[in-house]
């Protein structure tokens, strides 16, 4: 059980950067510096391969210009190495800028936002094979995870039997299902809908059908659904769980086998 309960949505993610954006935001930056620099090497090497190309004349036009080395001859003069110089030394403060903006940019992530201003509410969630439940602070389980937009969501994940792992991959979360162990990950979502959380984790048989419907709500819709939920009606919201049962697929002319979360299936 949590330590606090969560009444209305009376503070928001609204101004908190969602794990998302910070996302997004990395791979912009990488695809536009790495297109950058393809178009700047790629009109580099077309400039010289034209500007230098063998003509049809046998007069080699930079014979006054450059004293060009003979067979087995070591060349002599040219910049000194300034030019493999620059390009190392150019490459380097880009490369470590970048590593060291997205290890702090990921630093962010890792670490759900705090402040006065921001109450996230928190989520416990537990994964068996196969499937996940969700426990809401006032004690209310279902197979569904339903969150209001706008809000700072904080999960704390842990496994019910063996390894599993939790992701919602439109959100950006994504965190392991330990068992006897818990990991934590949050998320605000920008945008009112309906979401699919996976395991990413292989499991068992049923790893590829363990999956839970994750519902953003608008804030008010949000508030009048959490405050019709209590742990009382905590078996009726699990009904939908138990009826989700895996049944793996069987060869043909084979009995097929439903696998209830209580039985026990070699990974």
């Amino acid at each position: 059980m949590l330590s606090h309960t969560v009444v209305g949505s009376p503070l928001h993610g609204g101004s908190v950067r969602a794990p998302s954006d910070v996302f997004n935001s990395i791979f912009e930056v990488f695809l536009g510096l790495g297109t950058l620099v393809g178009i700047v090497v790629i009109a580099y090497t077309m400039y010289h391969a034209l500007k230098y190309r063998e003509s049809a004349s046998d007069e080699d036009p930079y014979a006054e210009k450059v004293e060009r080395p003979s067979m087995g001859e070591l060349p002599t003069g040219g910049s000194g190495g300034r030019k493999v110089f620059y390009s190392f030394g150019i490459s380097a403060i880009i490369v470590v800028s970048l590593i060291a903006w997205t290890y702090t940019t990921l630093l962010y992530v890792e670490t759900a936002p705090e402040g006065d201003n921001i109450d996230a509410m928190e989520i416990d969630v537990e994964g068996y094979r196969f499937g996940w439940t969700f426990r809401y602070p006032n004690g209310h389980e279902s197979a569904t995870l339903r969150v209001p937009k706008d809000r700072v969501v904080k999960l704390n994940v842990t496994s019910r039997d063996v390894f599993h792992n939790f992701g919602i991959p439109e959100l950006r979360v994504k965190t392991d299902a330990l068992p006897g162990q818990t990991t934590t990950a949050w998320f605000t979502a920008p945008e009112t809908g309906t979401y699919e959380a996976k395991c990413y984790e292989l499991c068992g048989s049923g790893h590829s059908v363990m999956t839970a419907t994750v519902e953003v709500m608008p804030g008010d819709e949000y508030d009048a659904w959490y405050a019709n939920t209590s742990a009382a009606n905590e078996s009726a919201s699990m009904g939908a769980d138990q009826s989700a049962s895996v049944a793996p697929i069987a060869p043909a002319g084979a009995a097929s086998a439903t696998v209830t979360p209580s039985q026990e299936v070699p990974a």
